[in-house]
């Protein structure tokens, strides 16, 4: 593949140093979940998962917010998409779609690269199912939060009902998605939805592009390791996590990065490693 980074119609994509910077393109519309963004997401994790320059990922949004969440005209136009005059047919191409969008987000899971989300100003509805997929989120003091959807009359189906219980426990996961109330960043740190809160959106930046540049410089194959061996333990036993890694790292562990790094130690020096 081509290591020159494409275009996207609602996203920008660039590398600083290391770090590839996705950023939500649509300040006009408080970077709303359009159907091209969707897509654009998961285009950009796929191609960011194979530039070897890319070794982590912060993922922001442009403008006065994060995301104000799904597009409704998006929505509004379903019905004309699935229109058909058999029934079952109509709610199989609503269920493909469905488990489309799911995909489109997924693509930050498989992602091989750490996902470090970033959010000032508003996180609602399918932005909190897009920062479920990230590995770490951090927010600044302005950040608010709304799992929406029950409040337009929905159930939650992309995927913050199935990945936000594991990250702030079930029955906090349950009062927001019944009560769509606002959390701010205070609380979404004290229920650990973030990691960190940053005072302003500048800080956040900063803030978030030094961690995602410090994880840059450790040993890639390993960080690479550490996500895939994380995300399959949320959903296996302990047994199951244990067996995976044990087989990982029969295949990975005797590695160039290994020996750089044992090397760096040895003559203390800071380890230089491949993309």
């Amino acid at each position: 593949m081509s290591d020159q980074i494409p275009a996207f119609e609602t996203l920008s994509v660039t590398l600083e140093g290391a770090v590839a910077i996705v950023r939500l393109n649509r300040p006009d519309k408080l970077n709303a979940m359009n159907l091209a963004m969707w897509n654009d997401l998961r285009s950009a994790f796929q191609f960011l998962d194979g530039l070897p320059a890319a070794r982590a990922i912060v993922l922001e949004g442009e403008g006065r917010g994060f995301t104000a969440g799904i597009d409704l005209q998006m929505m509004m136009g379903l019905g004309s998409q699935i229109q058909n005059d058999c029934d079952g047919r109509m709610r199989e191409s609503l269920r493909r779609i469905i488990l489309d969008l799911q995909d489109c987000l997924t693509s930050l899971e498989r992602c091989r690269k750490p996902v470090l989300a970033a959010v000032h100003g508003a996180c609602v509805g399918g932005g909190i199912d897009l920062i479920c997929c990230a590995d770490m989120r951090y927010c600044s003091a302005d950040a608010w939060f709304s799992i929406k959807e029950i409040d337009i009359g929905m159930t939650a189906d992309v995927g913050t009902l199935q990945r936000l219980p594991k990250l702030i426990g079930d029955g906090m996961a349950r009062e927001l998605a019944y009560t769509a109330r606002k959390v701010d960043a205070a609380e979404a740190k004290d229920i650990r939805l973030v990691n960190r809160v940053f005072e302003t959106p500048e800080a956040l930046r900063e803030g978030v592009r030094a961690i995602a540049a410090e994880i840059a410089t450790k040993a890639p194959l390993a960080v690479r390791g550490v996500k895939e061996m994380i995300t399959y333990a949320r959903d296996h036993s302990v047994a199951d996590g244990l067996n995976y890694v044990a087989t990982w790292n029969a295949a990975m562990l005797m590695s160039a990065d290994l020996q750089a790094a044992m090397m760096a130690g040895m003559s203390k020096t800071t380890p230089s490693f491949k993309d």
